[in-house]
Formats: structure tokens, sequence, C-alpha cells
């Protein structure tokens, strides 16, 4: 499964009321971002070899991360119903996601609630 971390602007990642972050700004930010790229879609090999595509139009790579190419890691953001979501994001990567959160006026909250300040350290 999985631990997802959210860019968002809501008092909850989860509620369905809220300020949400637009799709065009988001697509706006990725494209002005030179280490981020949109692609809209994700790809990889699975087990068997085969190909695991998912296609969602605010799917974004962060280029610059470290582990990207190194055993197939990549850095995903997807936007998701008015949030920008990262499955298992650690120091860098939660690095990226605040300074993507304070150019989108938002905050970096997991799964449970907890908001992400400096260093990826929880501060509530």
């Amino acid at each position: 499964m999985g631990y997802d971390v959210h860019i968002t602007r809501r008092q909850n990642w989860f509620d369905e009321s809220g300020p949400k972050i637009d799709i065009n700004e988001w697509r706006a930010l990725v494209l002005s971002d030179p280490d981020m790229r949109l692609d809209g879609y994700a790809s990889a090999v699975v087990g068997d070899g085969s190909i695991l595509r998912v296609d969602s139009e605010g799917l974004a790579v962060w280029t610059a991360y470290a582990g990207t190419g190194v055993g197939g890691n990549m850095a995903w953001f997807d936007f998701r119903r008015g949030n920008v979501v990262v499955k298992n994001p650690h120091g860098a990567i939660l690095e990226k996601m605040l300074q993507l959160a304070q150019k989108l006026d938002a905050k970096v909250q997991g799964d449970e609630c907890e908001v992400h300040g400096a260093g990826g350290s929880v501060i509530g």
C-alpha cells in the first residue's frame, strides 16, 4: 500500500470542503519549475515483465531527484481532487514538497493529518 503525503490547502487533506489547489495552478507551477516535468502518466515494469501504466492529467515527476533512474525510483507528484500527493516520500522529496507548498500557499500533510515542516519534521 504505502503512505501518502499531501500538499493541501484544506484543514485536513481529505475534507470535502475548503480551498483546493486548481489543476491549472498546479500545471503552471510545474511548468515554471525547471526541475519538474508534467508527464500526465507514470509507468513501471512489474514482476512478470509487463508494464503498469497510470494516467493522470496532473501527474508530474521531479527530474532533479537524486534517486531518479536508480532502480526505477522516481519522485512522482500526482494531482488528485485539489491536492498534490506523493507516495512514501522521505527527506529530499519532503523538502521539495515543502518548497512547492510554499509557492501554492499550502501545507504538507500526511495521511494521519500530521503537518510537516522544515527538514520534513512533524510540526503538528
